[in-house]
């Protein structure tokens, strides 16, 4: 394993620069959890710990999503209070069932979340045509909204790579809102969800210190950029880079 090998201030430095990078992909769609966890794997980190640090550490990646679309998100403050119950019991199941089970047990299943979420999120248009005689206060949005934002807080207190796009891919369909309004709403439900995990982790222990600092410092930074990429993006060019994003991470991870 590298970690026999590397001296400290080299795994802190890659930690670092993976940071970066993975807060770059939290910002712009999801998925860093798959450049910090294979990260972590190849330093010698067992797979519990690496999950839990990976949780904690890209936390601070939603930070600059939460800033930059602060204007799209106030709107819909009443909704966020609606859904907080589902995020908080699904990323505590999520976390039970971590500790409960095998870290490798969702893996093979992964491919298969992210690659529905990606194609639900690519046809939402279409879905969202063919739903428009639905009004959007009726119970049964409502009811796919909640069910589906619980579900991937269960995967997000799990593992949680590719969250962001499972909650883009439900919202779009769900909720008649603009990209940048669901990016925004995407930014303050994966902090949420990954928050209550974290709290959860933090108290159970398991965490790997000198990973989680540089990864912290890291994801910060790299959100901050991604988010100031698809600030300055087309709706277009964002729903094609979301997809894209979506796409290849099911492709590697099948």
């Amino acid at each position: 394993m590298f970690a026999s090998i590397l001296a400290l201030q080299w795994r802190l430095s890659l930690m670092l620069v993976v940071g970066v990078a993975a807060g770059v992909a939290n910002g712009v769609a999801g998925g860093g959890t798959f450049i910090t966890f294979p990260a972590m794997l190849a330093l010698g980190i067992a797979p519990l710990p690496a999950i839990v640090s990976t949780s904690v550490g890209v936390t601070p990646s939603y930070i600059g999503g939460m800033w930059r679309f602060r204007s799209q998100i106030t709107p819909h403050r009443r909704l966020l209070v609606a859904v907080l119950p589902s995020c908080f019991a699904g990323a505590g199941l999520g976390c039970a069932l971590l500790f409960a089970f095998p870290a490798t047990t969702f893996r093979e299943v992964v491919p298969w979340l992210i690659g529905a979420g990606t194609l639900l999120f690519a046809l939402s248009p279409t879905i969202t045509r063919r739903l428009a005689h639905i009004d959007h206060s009726h119970p049964g949005r409502r009811w796919f909204l909640y069910v589906g934002i619980f579900l991937i807080a269960v995967y997000g207190g799990y593992f949680g790579a590719g969250l962001g796009i499972l909650l883009l891919a439900v919202m779009a369909v769900a909720l008649p809102l603009e990209l940048n309004e669901l990016q925004g709403l995407r930014s303050v439900l994966s902090t949420i969800i990954n928050v209550a995990a974290a709290l959860i982790f933090v108290i159970r222990g398991h965490l790997v210190v000198w990973a989680v600092i540089p990864l912290l410092a890291g994801t910060l930074v790299g959100g901050w950029v991604g988010t100031w990429i698809i600030h300055r993006l087309s709706p277009r060019v964002v729903r094609g880079l979301i997809i894209g994003i979506g796409v290849i991470t099911t492709i590697r991870l099948a």
